[in-house]
């Protein structure tokens, strides 16, 4: 039975793709930052595929009293696997968004990933001489790590990031014989909007206060067209498990617009984007 370890797994995605490798075999550490959910998860899961590890991404001491509890579990096994799912998506104008909202979207976003990453990197194999068989790394960006939209600047921001440092890790590890995967999700049926959005009051009386009404009518439409999580559990589950899986996989219900949106000249995208965000008068 192969071990993987899966972050940020209370709800959305990351409890799908629990829920998933699960069925597929595997034995799943899920982080989660709250007891309570511990107990919940592990009610749910059963205790002989699915352990549930204590900690918060941005909190090193507790992600190193978790290394020690998945390294006396998973033995001369080791991880077959880190999905780095957890994640949090601040919105809002770039001229009213705080430095300090600014440095939590990074600081869990961007630096707690790349802060698990590095603690677990000698249960995955990143060593010359490591006991350990090389594991595989599944990163989860966004579409909106392709593509900025208005309002989604520091969630685009940090997802870029992890585009970013996703390359440079997977030309890294090469040489230990591990490889990184990215799976950029388009709306999907998840809390994670739901939180955003409702931060998004704080801008109202601003000069954006229209726009954002626009934007939230069209967050709304693409919530109700979201894929289910478990679409996304089934491309980990490739990510993790294929011969040679691609760098990169998008998942959306609409692959045309996300490629399209790709594809147009800055200048073309920037004026539709603006019209369709501009209110019509009644």
């Amino acid at each position: 039975m192969k071990n993987v370890l899966v972050t940020g797994c209370s709800s959305g995605i990351g409890k799908a793709i629990v829920k998933y490798l699960i069925e597929k075999g595997f034995f799943v550490f899920g982080s989660v930052r709250k007891a309570s959910d511990a107990q919940q998860l592990e009610a749910e899961f059963g205790t002989k595929q699915f352990q549930a590890l204590l900690f918060d991404v941005v909190d090193g001491e507790a992600i190193e009293k978790a290394v020690k509890i998945v390294a006396d579990k998973v033995g001369k096994a080791g991880l077959a696997g880190l999905v780095n799912n957890a994640g949090i998506a601040v919105g809002g104008p770039l001229k009213h968004v705080s430095i300090e909202e600014w440095k939590k979207q990074f600081d869990v976003n961007v630096f707690g990933l790349m802060e698990v990453t590095k603690a677990f990197f000698p249960l995955l194999g990143a060593d010359k001489n490591s006991p350990y068989p090389p594991g595989r790394i599944v990163n989860i960006s966004s579409v909106a790590g392709r593509s900025a939209m208005p309002f989604m600047g520091p969630y685009s921001a940090s997802k870029y990031a992890v585009e970013a440092l996703s390359d440079a890790m997977r030309r890294e590890l090469m040489d230990y014989g591990m490889d990184v995967v990215v799976i950029e999700p388009g709306p999907i049926q998840s809390e994670i909007w739901n939180k955003g959005m409702d931060e998004m009051d704080a801008f109202e009386g601003t000069d954006f206060e229209d726009r954002l009404y626009v934007f939230g009518k069209i967050v709304k439409k693409s919530k109700e067209n979201a894929l289910p999580a478990i679409e996304v559990a089934k491309v980990v589950h490739k990510g993790l498990t294929l011969a040679k899986p691609k760098t990169r996989y998008v998942v959306t219900a609409d692959k045309m617009r996300f490629y399209m949106t790709n594809l147009l000249p800055d200048r073309t995208l920037d004026g539709l984007i603006n019209k369709m965000l501009r209110r019509k008068k009644k």
